[in-house]
């Protein structure tokens, strides 16, 4: 047989066993290890990213609502007795409180700075945080300083007044005092009078 005619035989029974070929059983079973360590990795490289992944609590990654600090009954009698001491000056107006000053704070300011903490227990610390003190004052000679009031209910709690007395053979005074809801307030609590001169006083805040 020619050369060339077992070439082509040669290519010829090539071509028609190569659409048959069985690859053999190891390859079979190399090609299942190989899908076996693949999936071990990435099971391995799953869990590896589990561990490092921080781990979260559906509870603690609720966004807890603000809670507000919860505030001494001392907090709300300073806060409270420092707006009454601004309402008392400002009532008395410079021309007053520039010749009263000392005796003003000695004798006056103290006394009321009880007033309101006594009143300020005896509400409880429920009710306490909605105190709050008017601001509305009355010029010329009105009685009125400031009033502490439930800020939910305006409820009047307190009112603080000074009065001007005129006693024969003295002079002016200035009389200090407060009325209470407790009482429909009827009854005059006494904190102090300051002693003016025998001269009419100036009309207030001027």
């Amino acid at each position: 047989m020619n050369l060339w005619i077992r070439k082509a035989f040669v290519v010829l029974i090539t071509i028609m066993t190569l659409g048959i070929y069985i690859p053999p059983a190891y390859a079979e079973i190399e090609t299942a290890e190989n899908k076996e360590v693949a999936s071990k990795d990435h099971a391995d490289h799953e869990n590896l990213e589990n561990e490092e992944a921080p781990k979260t609590n559906v509870v603690d990654d609720e966004i807890s609502p603000f809670e507000e600090p919860v505030l001494s009954t001392e907090y709300y009698v300073h806060t409270i007795t420092e707006q009454a001491k601004g309402q008392m000056v400002t009532k008395m107006g410079p021309k007053i409180i520039d010749k009263v000053e000392a005796d003003f704070e000695r004798d006056i300011l103290p006394k009321m700075e009880e007033v309101i903490e006594e009143i300020i227990t005896e509400a409880g610390e429920e009710d306490v945080p909605y105190y709050e003190v008017t601001e509305e004052l009355t010029p010329g000679y009105g009685e009125k300083i400031f009033t502490v009031l439930d800020g939910r209910t305006k409820e009047e709690i307190a009112r603080f007044d000074v009065r001007r007395d005129i006693r024969p053979g003295e002079g002016y005074w200035f009389n200090f005092h407060y009325h209470l809801n407790k009482d429909s307030f009827e009854e005059h609590h006494s904190i102090g009078e300051i002693y003016w001169d025998k001269n009419t006083p100036p009309k207030w805040m001027s």
